[in-house]
C-alpha cells in the first residue's frame, strides 16, 4: 500500500490491492454518500454482498435504527450492529455458521462492502429526533470501530498465553478495480480470536482493520479531533503495553513477503479511498519530537530464514530520502543516512508506511520499543486467475484467486509463529505474557 507500489502497478504489476433484498438507498443518503460509499451500488459489491448473504445488513440495519426513539438508544443500535457485523464476518471466514452463499468463505469484501451499505444509511438518517451533525459524526465512528473489531480485542486472562496483536485493512485502488480485495483484511478475519502455537506455548491473536483513508489516520475527519492523533493510535494504545508482539500488515509486492526494516514520516498523496490526497510530513502528536525514521524490532533474520509458505520473504531494507544537507530524494538500499529528512519508508510513502510508522512511533513513545517486538509485513499482491485480470469483463472470483488468498493467509500465520518462537526469550523477561 504504497505510492511507490502503485506506480508500479500502473507499470503492469497490478496492486489489487442480494439485489432485490437491498433496498435503493434514500434520497438523502444517496445526496449525502462519500466517494467511497457510491461505489456500492456497482454490479460487482452488489454480487459480492449477494453471494456471500451479506446483502441483507444494510436492510437489517435500517429497521434496527428505525426503532431508536432517542440518541442514546440510536448509539446502542449501531454498536451493537456493528458488533454484530464484525462477528459474522470473522465466522464466516473461519468456517461458523452458514456462509450465505457460494462465495469463498475466507473472502475480505463482504464485510467492507457491507460496511459501507450501514454508513451510507446513517449518513442519510433521519429520526424522529434531532440529530446533530457532531451526534451523527459520532454514531459514524462508533459504527466504524465496532464493525472494525478495534473495541473487540479480549485476551485471556490465564498466565502462559502470549498474546499477539495484529492489523489488517480496507480493499483499495478500487476504482482501477473494483472487484479488489486486500489479503491483509482477509487474514484479519481468518486469524482474529485463535490461537497458534509456538515453542514457548499457546499465543492468542487478536486483530482489527483500518480504513484506508488519510484523514482517518490524522485524526481531522468530523468524528475526530484533529490532534494529529487518529484512529491507529487510539486504537492500538490500550493494547502495546499488554501484548507480547505485534504486526501490522498490508499488501504490497507482487509475489512476495517484505518484513519493512524502516518507515519514515512522510505521506506521498496517492489517492486514498475518498479519491484524496494528502503530502507532507506524517501529521503525529508533539511533532517538535516526531523522528525521521522509526525502526522495526520483528525478528526479520529469523523471519527470512524460515520456510514459512511458497512466496518468498525479504528484510526490505531500502528508503528514500534527502540527505543531511541536500535538497533531492535519494534512494538508500541499506536504509537511511543520519540528519537524513524521510520521502518514503521501506513500505513507501502510503498509508501502509504510516500505519508501521504510527505503530513504531506509539511503541516507542510508551517506552516499549527495547522489549516489544513488533513492526509491518508486507504481503504479495492477491491476483486473480489467468484470463480474469480484466476488471470490465473478469468475474468477482476464481479459484486460482482464492488459493493465492489462503496461501497469503497461511503464510502469515507460519509468520508469526516464527516471530513469536524467535522473541519468546526477550518476550519471557518483560513480564508481559501474565494474565
Amino acid at each position: 500500500m504504497t505510492r511507490l507500489r502503485v506506480r508500479i502497478g500502473i507499470l503492469g504489476l497490478t496492486l489489487l490491492a442480494g439485489l432485490a433484498a437491498t433496498p435503493a438507498p434514500s434520497a438523502t443518503a444517496a445526496e449525502t454518500s462519500t466517494a467511497e460509499e457510491r461505489r456500492l451500488d456497482g454490479a460487482a459489491p452488489q454480487e459480492i454482498l449477494r453471494r456471500s448473504g451479506f446483502d441483507t445488513v444494510a436492510p437489517e440495519f435500517v429497521r434496527a435504527l428505525g426503532r431508536a426513539e432517542s440518541y442514546a438508544q440510536a448509539e446502542r443500535i449501531v454498536r451493537r450492529q456493528g458488533a454484530r457485523l464484525w462477528r459474522r464476518a470473522v465466522d464466516r471466514a473461519q468456517g461458523r455458521g452458514p456462509a450465505g452463499g457460494d462465495l469463498s468463505r475466507d473472502d475480505d469484501r463482504p464485510l467492507y462492502w457491507a460496511r459501507l451499505g450501514m454508513a451510507r444509511e446513517t449518513r442519510g438518517w433521519e429520526p424522529g429526533f434531532a440529530l446533530t451533525d457532531a451526534r451523527r459524526a459520532r454514531l459514524l465512528d462508533d459504527l466504524e470501530r465496532s464493525s472494525r473489531g478495534q473495541d473487540a480485542v479480549r485476551y485471556p486472562s490465564r498466565t502462559g498465553v502470549k498474546r499477539i496483536l495484529v492489523t489488517g485493512f480496507d480493499p483499495f485502488t478500487l476504482d482501477r478495480d473494483i472487484r479488489i480485495s486486500n489479503p491483509s483484511g482477509a487474514t484479519a478475519l481468518a486469524l482474529d480470536g485463535t490461537t497458534i502455537r509456538t515453542a514457548d506455548g499457546p499465543a492468542r491473536v487478536e486483530t482489527v482493520v483500518f480504513p484506508v483513508r488519510w484523514g482517518d489516520f490524522a485524526g481531522d475527519t468530523s468524528r475526530t479531533s484533529g490532534s494529529g492523533e487518529g484512529t491507529v493510535e487510539r486504537t492500538l494504545r490500550p493494547y502495546l503495553p499488554h501484548v507480547d508482539l505485534f504486526a501490522t500488515v498490508s499488501q504490497g509486492r507482487v509475489g512476495r513477503f517484505d518484513v519493512e526494516r524502516t518507515n519514515g514520516a512522510w505521506r506521498g498523496g496517492f489517492p486514498d479511498n475518498e479519491n484524496i490526497s494528502r503530502t507532507g510530513t506524517v501529521p503525529v502528536t508533539d511533532p517538535g519530537s516526531q523522528p525521521e525514521w522509526t525502526s522495526t524490532t520483528l525478528p526479520y533474520a529469523q523471519i527470512v530464514a524460515a520456510h514459512t509458505g511458497r512466496f518468498p520473504v525479504y528484510d526490505h531494507t531500502s528508503v528514500t530520502e534527502i540527505p543531511a544537507g541536500g535538497t533531492e530524494p535519494v534512494v538508500r538500499p541499506d536504509g537511511p543516512t543520519p540528519g537524513s529528512r524521510a520521502r518514503a519508508g521501506g513500505g513507501g510513502d502510503y498509508l501502509s508506511n504510516e500505519i508501521a510508522y504510527r505503530a513504531t512511533l506509539l511503541r516507542d513513545r510508551l517506552g516499549l520499543g527495547a522489549s516489544l517486538p513488533g513492526g509491518h509485513v508486507h504481503t504479495p499482491v492477491l491476483q486473480f486467475g489467468t484470463g480474469n485480470t480484466d476488471p470490465a469483463t473478469g468475474t468477482v472470483t476464481d479459484p486460482e484467486f482464492v488459493r493465492n488468498r489462503l496461501d497469503i493467509i497461511d503464510q502469515v500465520r507460519a509468520i508469526l509463529t516464527v516471530a513469536a518462537d524467535a522473541a519468546a526469550p526477550a518476550v519471557r523477561g518483560t513480564g508481559r505474557s501474565r494474565g
